[in-house]
């Protein structure tokens, strides 16, 4: 449903990807985990054609990134969602259906079932401005999953949540899980990570370290921060 082939990326004399190349199944949660810096969100950008590969490139359910038809199956999540603050959650879930083609009662239907399944429903009327950081990301991943999107990409979507919003988060994900969504996450917290995901990739200064499946990369008696931790190092240390 993913996947990258031999991606380079260049921001003049620095290298920020060199020869990455992995590949997502369908109905795959796949983690790409690294320290900061290590280009992790540049593999996103290209995936999202935010940003164009220096060399190679990437492919969404068989279709270039680089085409339009590509970004119409992908829902994405970025770490710090933002909404105007005069503006409700349902509003802007309005307002993000429109843009997206949903009209009616199926797209109110549709708002409101989204709503309930990130646990929004007493709150999606008042004005964003009045939100934690945890109700913006509810928020954004209901907007997220408009349109029933295939793949599902979330760059650091729990960072400055608090222990019980960051479970609340997994829970909901395990729910989508179901669904047979395809999802990549970036994600310093491992321990939810390790619940969640099946597979992952390392990456360390631009390349692919080790890719395998979760319990494959975890040896007995470890976590999998002890294995990120032996396959980058204590610099990579989260």
């Amino acid at each position: 449903m993913v996947e990258l082939r031999a991606v380079d990326k260049r921001y003049g004399a620095v290298t920020a990807l060199r020869n990455v190349s992995f590949t997502i199944e369908e109905g795959e949660f796949f983690a790409l985990l690294g320290p900061n810096g290590a280009g992790k969100t540049t593999v996103i950008r290209i995936l999202l054609d935010f940003t164009r590969p220096t060399a190679g490139s990437a492919w969404i359910n068989g279709i270039p990134s680089t085409d339009a038809r590509a970004r119409s199956i992908i829902g994405y999540l970025p770490e710090n969602m933002q909404l105007p603050p005069y503006q409700s959650g349902r509003s802007f879930l309005k307002r993000q259906a429109a843009l997206g083609g949903l009209t009616g009662r199926g797209r109110e239907r549709t708002i409101d079932r989204l709503i309930d399944l990130v646990g929004m429903r007493e709150k999606a009327r008042r004005r964003a401005g009045t939100y934690s950081k945890g109700m913006l990301q509810r928020i954004g991943l209901a907007a997220a999953l408009l349109g029933s999107p295939r793949v599902l990409i979330l760059d650091e979507p729990t960072t400055g949540l608090d222990p019980v919003g960051i479970r609340e988060f997994r829970q909901i994900l395990e729910r989508i899980k179901l669904d047979r969504v395809t999802m990549l996450l970036n994600s310093h917290i491992l321990s939810e990570v390790e619940k969640l995901c099946s597979a992952a990739a390392i990456l360390d200064k631009g390349n692919i370290v080790v890719k395998d499946a979760v319990a494959a990369l975890v040896r007995e008696g470890e976590t999998l921060e002890d294995a990120f931790v032996r396959n980058v190092g204590v610099r990579g240390a989260v």
